[in-house]
């Protein structure tokens, strides 16, 4: 019976033929850098069947972005930059070094975070270095919490967040009157990050949870759309007051 490193050996000699000269045109001119926007769209696909729940689109989204990262290592083998198994050993030996206490490891990372120990590893000057700028800003915003609260930069309770959010939003209040455009933007950063860190406390993604209002703003605002049609009504001419009652109504049911 085959192996699953077995059936991933078989994939990735799929994806050599592939690539050989005489394979496919398209996956054999691919570079390391023009598969990048694919890549991405299949970590979305799938983070949104997993947001989903759906087990079915979920094993096929993450086969797609198996594919993806051994199309890349092909790329670099090809290169002899390195290959797929130094690529699956030095991730073995990352995970263990970084967890020294459960394999019997004596080293220097004994006894601190998860955190600290990346930093050390990685010869980092900052703490706070490695969360990638091109992250989702909520995304970032909220790994950056994280970081800064695994060594002990957090409040103990929700209470003072949930002061510290309505002081933001108060300060936010102040530079909107003083209509100082670069205190509202900043001001308005301070709410939005306040806000991340709540939804840090409550264990909620907020990229996540803003992404289903949005989700619920673009059904309702479809109700609104069609219950407007059948009174022959366009969208550009239906007044707020008549956007406003059909919303209400779609918020009941």
């Amino acid at each position: 019976m085959k192996t699953a490193l077995d059936k991933i050996g078989e994939l990735y000699k799929t994806i050599q033929i592939l690539r050989a000269p005489d394979g496919c045109p398209w996956d054999s001119k691919q570079t390391s850098k023009s598969l990048i926007p694919y890549l991405l769209e299949e970590v979305h696909e799938v983070i949104e069947a997993i947001e989903n729940k759906n087990s079915i689109e979920i094993k096929e989204e993450l086969g797609d972005l198996l594919l993806h990262l051994i199309f890349q290592t092909q790329i670099y083998e090809e290169k002899k930059d390195f290959t797929f198994l130094e690529l699956i050993e030095h991730i073995n030996i990352k995970l263990k070094n970084r967890h020294p206490e459960l394999f019997g490891i004596k080293s220097e990372l004994n006894g601190l975070s998860w955190e600290e120990r990346k930093q050390k590893e990685k010869k980092r000057d900052k703490y706070l270095d490695g969360v990638p700028n091109s992250l989702p800003a909520l995304t970032r915003a909220s790994r950056i919490q994280e970081k800064a609260a695994q060594i002990g930069f957090d409040w103990a309770n929700i209470d003072p967040v949930w002061d510290k959010v309505n002081e933001e939003i108060e300060e936010l209040k102040i530079a909107i009157n003083q209509k100082n455009e670069d205190n509202i933007r900043e001001e308005l950063g301070d709410v939005l990050f306040s806000i991340v860190n709540l939804a840090r406390f409550l264990n909620i993604q907020p990229e996540s949870s803003l992404k289903g209002t949005i989700l619920k703003f673009e059904g309702r605002f479809h109700i609104i759309e069609k219950e407007l049609a059948t009174r022959n009504i366009n969208l550009s001419d239906a007044s707020l007051e008549e956007m406003d009652e059909i919303w209400n109504k779609s918020k009941k049911k």
